[in-house]
């Protein structure tokens, strides 16, 4: 599956931002759907993922009241609502795709088969 993230920007702290995901070339439902960030000068974080309908979500915790993971699979796409950003939500986001419930519930990324291009995200204070 292929996929394309938009949807990123500036934002001041304090403010929203709803990335999107589209998927293309796979069926968009078998797939486990992520998003991790990368910081300037840091590793590539886990954020937030999604099971193949939706029923079970998992943040990380420096996210969990602020940001929302959901999919419209009748869309095949994949999106992230950030509210009451800050700062340190700076970064790079991607969407990853796998076909394993493992892959995120269990942190084993390097089964994720696809990832997306990334988009910019900068908070402002």
């Amino acid at each position: 599956v292929q996929l394309q993230a938009s949807g990123g920007g500036l934002v001041q702290a304090g403010g929203s931002v709803r990335l999107s995901c589209a998927a293309s070339g796979g069926t968009f439902s078998r797939y486990v759907m992520g998003w991790f960030r990368q910081a300037p000068g840091k590793e590539r974080e886990f954020v937030a993922a999604t099971s193949w309908s939706g029923g079970n979500i998992y943040y990380a915790d420096s996210v969990k009241g602020r940001f929302t993971i959901s999919r419209d699979n009748a869309k095949n796409t994949l999106y992230l609502q950030m509210n009451s950003l800050k700062p340190e939500d700076t970064g790079v986001y991607y969407c990853a795709a796998s076909d394993r419930y493992s892959t995120f519930y269990l942190g084993k990324y390097d089964e994720i088969g696809s990832w997306g291009q990334g988009t910019q995200v900068t908070v402002s204070s």
